[in-house]
């Protein structure tokens, strides 16, 4: 019985750590990865976001998102300001002609 129970939990810990796995490759790994992953979400991000995800100073994720308008050919940066809420960033496909 002890055998089948240790058993069952060797298994166990193996597809929990195949699983990490699989949730590590697909969660991004560099500052860049995380930004233009906060960017591509449906509300997008503002600045305060981008500045605690990558840890980053204000200035620099503003050059940031400057530099990433030129070099994502497939999305144009776009940025969106209601009264009373930050700037809000996002990258939207752009779209054929």
């Amino acid at each position: 019985m002890k055998k089948t129970q240790q058993t069952s939990a060797a298994t166990s810990k193996t597809s929990q750590q195949k699983s990490s796995t699989t949730r590590q490759r697909q969660t991004p790994r560099t500052k860049k990865q995380i930004g233009i992953s906060l960017l591509k979400r449906r509300n997008g991000t503002h600045l305060v976001e981008m500045e605690k995800a990558m840890g980053w100073q204000s200035h620099s994720v503003r050059s940031f998102l400057a530099t990433t308008a030129k070099i994502i050919p497939d999305f144009k940066l776009a940025s969106e300001k209601h009264s009373g809420r930050p700037r809000r960033y996002r990258l939207l496909p752009v779209q054929e002609a």
